[in-house]
């Protein structure tokens, strides 16, 4: 199963975080549990042997409610054990090997989101696999693994957070790339790293050193992602009404090269309809 070509929230729920949070955290999330006759609620759970997701720059928590599991970031794969609990940055492309005991809650945060809240710079964990026990209160993790519903996992780790909120104030650059981002998305993604910084008033050199202090690479990269991202998730959505220009590329072709740069994979390969 490859993210945004399959729809993989199909074997997820999903609870959005606290108002408070929402600035820096997308979704807490929980896999389907192990069941029988592969059902989910009242879903039949689709069969894969790996999930594979593309770069984002989201730092994510995977707390291990299952049993172990394979996971290559970068090219190098680790073996999860059941007890194991990790925080990867999604720098790269990630790919993980799933089994039928698979079960995993998620926290996944916004670019900056995890230093805004916890006080820690997602550039210092490019290309790692963090065990949280080095982030995170032991008796915590503990704790969020016992059995319990999505909705008291998600209700624990927001009131975890919000003790911990390290950025209530507004960290300048911080709010720089927040702000950048969401001019970005409205402007339907049309500004170049240039007009970005002729925006807020800022030079070039400026913003790409802004970006590469609070999420890992440049603006220019960071704004492909983005743009790749949504765009591939409107084309495999509604393919008939489509249009590349609505995400500022100049064609389709256009399209089609940022798509198999950001994935490594031809639309034509996914057999989208």
């Amino acid at each position: 199963m490859v993210e945004i070509f399959h729809n993989i929230r199909k074997v997820h729920q999903f609870i959005k975080p606290c108002d408070e949070l929402a600035d820096h955290i997308e979704f807490f999330s929980e896999s389907a549990p192990p069941v029988p006759e592969n059902h989910f609620g009242d879903k039949i759970v689709p069969q894969f042997k790996s999930v594979k997701m593309f770069p984002s720059y989201t730092p994510t928590f995977w707390f291990n409610l299952g049993t172990p599991y394979y996971l290559n970031v970068a090219n190098k794969q680790y073996l999860i054990k059941g007890e194991d609990d990790i925080l990867v940055l999604r720098d790269t492309s990630v790919e993980k090997f799933k089994q039928p005991t698979d079960h995993i809650f998620t926290v996944k945060f916004l670019p900056g989101g995890l230093e805004a809240v916890l006080g820690i710079s997602q550039v210092s964990l490019i290309g790692k696999v963090i065990n949280l026990n080095t982030i995170l209160p032991p008796a915590l993790i503990q704790k969020i693994k016992q059995p319990m519903h999505l909705e008291e996992r998600a209700a624990m780790m927001k009131n975890f957070l919000l003790t911990r909120f390290k950025n209530k104030g507004k960290d300048h650059y911080l709010q720089f790339v927040h702000d950048c981002i969401e001019n970005y998305d409205s402007a339907d993604m049309q500004l170049n790293t240039s007009e970005m910084a002729e925006k807020m008033f800022v030079t070039s050199k400026t913003i790409n050193r802004y970006f590469n202090k609070v999420v890992g690479t440049s603006p220019k990269n960071y704004f492909t992602i983005l743009r790749t991202r949504t765009a591939l998730t409107a084309y495999v959505n509604q393919k008939c009404v489509f249009t590349p220009y609505d995400f500022g590329y100049y064609d389709m072709s256009h399209f089609y090269k940022d798509v198999v740069k950001f994935t490594g994979q031809k639309l034509t390969a996914n057999s989208i309809k």
